[in-house]
């Protein structure tokens, strides 16, 4: 895959707060981490990360006193309006001269900085870089309008270049540009996203196991935290996997125990819960994590097994333990908001009482798995996280929206 060199632009970037701040240096941190040359040109802010490069240049700030003079007055200052405007376009098209394309958020179309506006649309008509503005906002599309911006100065926030690509974020926002532009259709969206494995602060090993087991992608992760023990009825929680299947989710089950390599029923236990896992077809949906982090099973040390990590992505916790004495997962579940489904035994009952879904011992998996499906299917909130994680992922965003786009435009 060919690697592109993208600038990108704004009035100012992190650590000053702000949504567009916020998307941008997301955007820089995505393309850097598909390997793409990307630099953030802004006009306040600070060299907030080491990842890729930051230019900060006050000419292009929102604050600049030289912008600020030439707002107040633009009749008078027109030609100082005009220098001005060239001089961004000359620094412009000078340090952007390696790269391949500028994706230039809301400067187009907010009021903040006139010259540097101009600017852009004097480089676009150049056709020394590609541009794309993204547009998230414009004063256009709010009353009252103030009574500066109905001065024809400021036409240029409002005005369509052929030689610009455009983009912005919803499609109520696309309706928007597309009536204030005069064009016949909408311009493209590409939604704002999220990066839910940094959005977690999970820990790195944890990222590592989510990305290469591309856990966010299952229709529903359970996660049941436990030692490999015969009382904590792990054979159910594997049939009830195949049932999910069965009724054709894509779901997945986290064990974050392991087995002791040195207690011979331990290690039998391993073994059938492998082998029950491999006759119904779902060993490659029952990951056990600490063997996951260990080389070759032999170094299960817990301290890289980070069990709130998985209680943060997972959808549901998953217990269907013969007997227990108490139930601590059910209070770090209930504390994290993670639903809760699990066996109808007496620690149970008293711990969760009736904030969650029990099922009887006997209930066959198929059951089992109605219960689970019904109860899920109630809550609002996990209905709310797949939609975010099928549609706004910026990693899926990237490799639906985002890299078409750098290959049409460049």
């Amino acid at each position: 895959m060919k690697q592109f060199k993208i600038a990108l632009l704004h009035y100012s970037c992190p650590p000053i707060v702000g949504g567009v701040e916020e998307i941008i240096g997301q955007h820089a941190a995505l393309f850097a981490r598909y390997n793409h040359m990307a630099k953030i040109f802004a006009g306040d802010g600070g060299l907030f990360t080491d990842e890729y490069d930051i230019e900060i240049n006050s000419l292009l700030s929102s604050h600049n006193p030289r912008i600020l003079q030439i707002h107040k007055n633009l009749v008078e200052r027109f030609h100082e309006l005009e220098s001005c405007s060239e001089e961004i376009c000359n620094y412009l098209g000078r340090v952007l001269e390696p790269f391949d394309v500028l994706i230039a958020h809301n400067v187009l179309t907010m009021p903040y900085n006139l010259p540097l506006t101009l600017a852009l649309h004097r480089l676009a008509n150049k056709g020394t870089i590609k541009v794309v503005g993204w547009n998230h906002d414009s004063p256009y599309f709010y009353t009252p309008l103030p009574i500066d911006l109905r001065r024809e100065h400021w036409n240029i926030l409002k005005k369509y270049n052929p030689n610009i690509y455009y983009i912005t974020i919803s499609e109520e926002r696309s309706g928007q540009f597309q009536d204030m532009y005069g064009l016949e259709k909408g311009i493209e969206v590409i939604p704002d996203g999220i990066d839910a494995i940094s959005f977690f602060n999970l820990d790195p090993n944890t990222k590592r196991m989510i990305r290469a087991e591309h856990l966010l992608e299952a229709d529903l992760l359970m996660v049941q935290p436990c030692r490999l023990h015969p009382r904590k009825n792990i054979e159910l929680s594997i049939r009830v996997i195949k049932a999910l299947q069965e009724k054709g989710l894509h779901a997945r089950l986290l064990l974050t125990g392991a087995y002791d390599p040195h207690e011979k029923d331990s290690i039998d236990y391993h073994r059938t819960l492998r082998k029950l896992s491999e006759q119904l077809h779902v060993e490659r949906d029952i990951l056990i994590v600490a063997e996951y982090f260990s080389e070759g099973g032999n170094d299960l040390s817990g301290e890289t097994i980070m069990v709130r990590d998985f209680y943060l992505i997972a959808d549901l916790l998953f217990l269907p333990s013969l007997q227990e004495g108490f139930g601590i997962p059910l209070l770090e579940a209930g504390v994290l908001k993670l639903p809760i489904a699990c066996s109808d035994i007496p620690p149970f009952r008293e711990v969760g009482k009736g904030n969650v879904q029990y099922f009887s011992l006997k209930d066959p998996p198929a059951q089992i798995a109605d219960k689970i499906l019904t109860f899920i299917g109630k809550l609002n909130c996990h209905r709310m996280f797949r939609h975010v994680v099928r549609n706004y992922m910026w990693d899926d965003i990237y490799h639906k929206m985002l890299l078409p786009l750098l290959e049409r435009v460049i």
